[in-house]
């Protein structure tokens, strides 16, 4: 009897630890948190699919998605050193209301940030 109520314990935080685990991954997944990014293959297919489209328009949705991307690059670029800037500028203007030793605290918590690629937290 005393096995059962442990079992019983253990199966019971095994299916909410698998509920709650399921939950937190659709609720990130469509609350945008956790989206892949496009994948223009899978685009065109979908598209091929959804609207029956031929190969030759199929091609030019490809050609079309490819110089797309390289102008949404291009432009990534372009625009980047002016957020850059701008980031820099705040992270100033922070540490100047700061002590130093806050200053120093704040250094390394920006460095941990880029670092993983994040913006700070706002």
């Amino acid at each position: 009897m005393k096995h059962r109520v442990y079992l019983y314990f253990v199966l019971t935080f095994l299916l909410g630890a698998v509920i709650g685990g399921g939950g937190l991954y659709l609720y990130a997944w469509y609350g945008g948190h956790w989206r892949r990014p496009m994948n223009r293959g899978q685009f065109v297919h979908d598209l091929t699919r959804q609207l029956k489209l031929s190969e030759q328009q199929a091609s030019q949705v490809t050609g079309i998605m490819d110089d797309s991307r390289k102008k949404y690059d291009e432009l990534h670029s372009q625009v980047r050193p002016q957020f850059e800037a701008l980031r820099d500028e705040t992270d100033s203007q922070i540490r100047q209301v700061l002590t130093p030793d806050q200053v120093s605290k704040f250094d390394e918590l920006v460095r941990q940030w880029r670092a993983r690629g994040l913006p700070p937290q706002r």
